[in-house]
């Protein structure tokens, strides 16, 4: 049976400031999609990481689905007029748009997408972030999926002998998406020389080699480049198909035990952590650390099994303590050199107009 998995995400609105939503925004999301989706909808599965709330759905009805992203959007204007209703911190945040057209792809929530035949098996890692934007999944994809060091199947698995094929994106190219393709392992340095980039290159897709199917898709929404200003960290998606062609889930789970750095904590502007969370974690400390959950299902003819927390296990309760070792090392250093992001990412915050302001206040010396 040939499947399409579609997870839509979008922060409308949280309690006590950027830290969850309420209970009755995604019981309204979620029963707005269940009333409203019948027909086209087989499977689907509602949860919250920090302040962001994510729709995965499984159909027939393919990628970029007109039906499918207008059923996802209206079930978060519903949930905006519950966050109203409530008074919610930021109701709506990331609709940046009026009015629905064609599918939500630019218009602020972030989609990730998979369709596939179906496998007699089919086992998938649903992962979402917060606090962060599409390049911190950077580093642990390049290494589940093309470092044997991380990855032992592409030494020991024949299915994986022949590697991954990457598709990367430009994301400073607005005008229409500007990507490449790289294969590892002949082009590995070339494509490390563009995912240590994380604010301009970031995995979209990635392709087994042997079998050409499709192993991962990631969201690649910046939202300060629709909406020409800041208005909150993306707060990426991704799918990922594992085991057998593809690699096995603790693969694809072992470089998240880094907590490396990526953009992103207080008002999306420093730099943090990745802290592997359990399902439904909230916000805390320095509107962080920057978090990632995982959701494991199987899905048999579009329905879904589980999920099961990848994250919810005593040796990531270690991890966990680690890294936030790591966050209260990196923010003492508060607002100096690496904690904070470069001018470049700030540019659609206030600290233009204050450079502005001090522009004006430099002088020449003779």
């Amino acid at each position: 049976m040939k499947i399409t998995l579609s997870v839509i995400k979008a922060d409308i609105g949280s309690i006590g400031g950027h830290i969850t939503p309420s209970k009755e925004l995604i019981d309204e999301i979620r029963n707005f999609v269940k009333k409203n989706g019948k027909g086209l909808v087989i499977d689907l599965y509602v949860s919250c990481t920090g302040d962001d709330v994510a729709i995965l759905m499984t159909h027939e009805r393919g990628k970029l689905d007109e039906k499918i992203h207008k059923l996802a959007w209206d079930a978060f204007m519903a949930g905006t007029e519950v966050a109203k209703k409530q008074g919610l911190y930021g109701a709506g945040q990331d609709l940046l748009v009026e009015a629905f057209s064609g599918n939500v792809k630019g218009m602020g929530p972030a989609v990730a997408e998979l369709e596939f035949e179906e496998r007699p098996n089919e086992p998938f890692i649903f992962f979402a972030a917060d606090k962060t934007d599409p390049g911190a999944y950077n580093l642990p994809f390049y290494l589940a999926f093309a470092d044997p060091m991380y990855c032992a199947g592409l030494i020991l698995s024949p299915k994986m002998a022949k590697g991954f094929k990457f598709t990367i994106i430009d994301v400073e190219h607005t005008e229409k998406d500007k990507y490449i393709e790289l294969n590892a392992p002949e082009e590995l340095y070339d494509l490390a020389a563009l995912l240590r980039d994380n604010e301009r290159f970031v995995i979209e897709q990635i392709h087994s080699r042997g079998s050409g199917e499709q192993a991962a898709a990631l969201s690649t929404t910046r939202l300060h480049n629709i909406a020409g200003k800041y208005t909150g960290k993306d707060d990426p998606v991704a799918l990922v198909r594992v085991q057998g062609e593809f690699p096995a889930t603790g693969e694809v789970l072992s470089a998240f035990e880094i907590g490396h750095y990526v953009a992103g904590f207080m008002r999306g502007s420093h730099t943090g952590p990745l802290m592997p969370c359990k399902l439904n974690s909230t916000i805390s400390y320095f509107d962080g650390p920057p978090i990632i959950t995982g959701a494991a299902f199987c899905v048999q003819e579009g329905k879904l099994t589980g999920p099961v927390d990848v994250f919810d296990h005593p040796f990531w309760d270690y991890v966990r303590n680690r890294i936030a070792e790591k966050a209260i090392a990196m923010r003492r250093q508060g607002f100096s050199g690496a904690a904070m992001l470069p001018y470049s990412e700030l540019e659609y915050g206030g600290i233009v107009e204050r450079l502005e302001r001090l522009e004006k206040r430099f002088k020449f010396r003779d």
